[in-house]
């Protein structure tokens, strides 16, 4: 399994001086990363932020980062009990439907860079304040005791059923993008466009079900309703008795599955909510943060 290289995970901030991440670094595939060297993890620096004044702040963030946010959550508020952290979680791509709509929002946690990418093109994204804060891997799972015939990507047609997040889903791109590099899918300008019909012949004409978000994905086959899904390697923290991983997909196939985050422009926020946004950045990217992403399975070796 191909593993990726050295990144930067860096962001500014007012109070601590972060160092600020151009958007050209904030996008580097994993080939570039590759290019640079011997693998090594990056430092990551204590949280130090001053004891803010009371505010309320609304997280929009990926599904598959439920779970571990509610930790974090908690964590901040260990240093700063006066800052009210609101999460909202759903795909990527919903969330930012959403914010593109004028949905209040003081953070954007995503799942992929494509996201962030359109809302910073569109001067949502509060400039200096985006990080890159962990890597995730896409995996292939079943529920204990299926029987399935399939190993990994190679066999998803045996399946007598799949369960795939829709293209616009950040889990279901970078399935159909590994499927495109093992020949098994066309190539397209924009894997995220392929359909599931698509999909399904391509599979020999297997049944899928699209689901909306990885979250769907993964009750779907920890239930047994389908026989196989992807989702990412996070997603089995505290599933362990309901799913088995038949692959970890490799890097090379589906690219580095960056989460990154960053304060969105949100005008109803006053000076004391900005500040608590640009604070719950820099504390995603610290050391305290990083540990308990770690025992959720992330991979924090950028």
């Amino acid at each position: 399994m191909m593993k990726k290289m050295v990144a930067l995970c860096a962001v500014c901030t007012m109070a601590a001086g972060f160092l600020a991440v151009p958007a050209a670094a904030a996008s580097s595939t994993s080939e570039s990363r590759a290019a640079s060297g011997a693998e090594s993890v990056a430092e990551r620096p204590a949280y130090s932020g001053e004891k803010l004044s009371s505010a309320s702040i609304t997280l929009f963030a990926a599904k598959s980062l439920n779970q571990v946010m509610e930790e974090l959550i908690v964590k901040y508020n260990a240093f700063q009990p006066d800052v009210k952290v609101v999460g909202s979680y759903d795909s990527s791509g919903t969330l930012m439907t959403q914010i593109e709509e004028g949905a209040p929002c003081d953070v954007f946690f995503s799942a992929a860079q494509k996201q962030m990418d359109e809302l910073s093109d569109k001067g949502m994204i509060e400039k200096n304040t985006r990080a890159d804060v962990v890597n995730n891997q896409v995996c292939v799972v079943t529920y204990p005791g299926s029987g399935t015939k399939v190993t990994g990507l190679e066999n998803l047609g045996d399946a007598s059923s799949l369960a795939i997040a829709d293209g616009s889903v950040p889990v279901g791109k970078y399935t159909r993008e590994a499927l495109v590099n093992l020949g098994i899918l066309r190539k397209a300008e924009d894997a995220s466009r392929i359909t599931t019909a698509e999909i399904s012949e391509a599979l020999g004409g297997v049944t899928i079900n699209e689901c909306a978000n990885v979250g769907a994905v993964t009750a779907a086959v920890s239930e047994g309703s389908d026989e196989v899904g992807t989702v990412y390697v996070s997603d089995l923290h505290g599933l362990g008795d309901k799913l088995e991983i038949l692959e970890k997909v490799p890097y090379d196939l589906t690219g580095d599955v960056i989460y990154p985050a960053a304060q969105v422009k949100n005008p109803e926020a006053d000076d004391a909510e900005k500040t608590a946004a640009q604070d719950f950045v820099q504390f995603l990217c610290s050391a305290e943060a990083q540990t308990i992403f770690d025992s959720y399975g992330f991979d924090t070796n950028l």
